[in-house]
């Protein structure tokens, strides 16, 4: 009898492992894949998270990134100094960097192991899974976009948005983050650097996905000097933050992706999904300790304390995506708009400090 079983070894999954490990907890943490396993992900990570934990980050980033570039269709550019650098990871070996401090406290990893049900029963959940089942008091479930818990656990299924991200290596070594405007409709691509190569990323934030998704990110990364060729081409999944959810059910809570909390502006995930993390397993150390409400709890803390922001971010979104051009040359191309947008990303300010003056100076009229 586990205390909590977690369902997924990403950001969220291991930071609360690593968290209730801390606190005494007895965790299992189940993953799918075999690991350290790929994970196509852009590789942005906001260097605030370094707040919630008590180690040295510095073997998982690849590199720190200086600079932000923007473009509109790959012309137009202004280019801009960020006060905050920005880490730069490799998801497989970040997340695994996570998986082994959780480890390191404690927590039991099952790795290539998939969930095939759960069942909730004397007062437990019962883990039915490719290997022996497993029995925990509580279960987080962190299996990502397409995992199949937040479904089993009766939970409504958040709209999802096509992303498409291309791996190339190469020796050049850059510090800069670029972002590319009106290539595609109502998103945008973002190419960042990695120790060795660079990530590039295509994704549609509002409205319908694009039927040639792939094709755009293609022709953008053979326009950049890309060899496509030899470069690998994965499709994916964003959940982004859509409004206040429930988050809680009996003995069970949603982190990560599976709690869909991803930027609806920027589409950061990695942030919101340690955050998430964290307070799952504060929540569920709680409830451990016998506090009725603690679930309830983490449904009111992840929606007051990240949800109130993104209500923000999603009149910023609306505003942005509907008049991209204008926003692009009103906004954007502004040497101080780069440094704002770099405090939100690295939790300095947040989007309730800048919106309605942002919103204004979008719209066209």
């Amino acid at each position: 009898m586990f205390d909590c079983i977690i369902v997924g070894a990403g950001p969220a999954g291991s930071t609360a492992a690593y968290h209730l490990a801390k606190r005494g907890r007895s965790v299992l943490l189940l993953e799918k894949a075999s690991l350290p396993r790929f994970k196509p992900c852009g590789g942005g990570i906001s260097p605030a998270i370094a707040q919630w934990f008590d180690f040295d980050f510095t073997p998982a980033i690849s590199l720190k990134a200086n600079k932000i570039r923007y473009t509109w269709k790959r012309e137009d550019a202004v280019e801009v100094n960020i006060e905050t650098s920005m880490w730069m990871v490799d998801r497989g070996k970040f997340d695994d960097f996570l998986i082994k401090q959780a480890q390191s406290l404690g927590a039991e990893i099952r790795a290539a192991t998939e969930v095939k049900g759960i069942e909730f029963k004397n007062s437990s959940w019962q883990v039915n899974t490719s290997g022996e089942p497993a029995i925990g008091r509580y279960l987080i479930a962190a299996d990502g976009v397409t995992g199949p818990m937040a479904k089993w656990l009766g939970f409504k299924e958040p709209k999802r948005h096509l992303s498409a991200f291309l791996e190339s290596t190469h020796s050049k070594i850059e510090d800069t983050l670029n972002f590319d405007f009106g290539t595609v409709k109502k998103g945008y691509i973002w190419k960042f650097p990695k120790a060795g190569g660079c990530s590039i990323s295509i994704a549609t934030l509002k409205g319908d996905d694009p039927k040639n998704l792939k094709n755009i990110l293609t022709d953008y990364a053979t326009a950049e000097g890309i060899d496509v060729k030899n470069s690998q081409i994965y499709e994916s999944s964003l959940c982004l933050w859509d409004g206040d959810r429930k988050l809680h059910t009996q003995n069970a809570i949603l982190a990560g992706e599976t709690a869909a909390l991803a930027d609806p502006l920027s589409g950061e995930g990695i942030r919101p999904a340690i955050f998430s993390g964290v307070k799952a397993a504060e929540a569920i150390d709680r409830a451990l300790g016998g506090v009725s409400d603690a679930l309830e709890k983490y449904t009111q803390t992840i929606n007051e304390e990240w949800g109130t922001d993104m209500v923000w971010a999603n009149r910023l979104a609306g505003a942005f995506y509907q008049f991209t051009g204008v926003a692009y040359k009103a906004g954007i191309k502004l040497p101080v708009a780069t440094q704002v947008m770099s405090k939100i990303l690295c939790g300095e300010l947040q989007y309730a400090d800048i919106a309605n003056r942002a919103i204004k100076r979008l719209m066209p009229f």
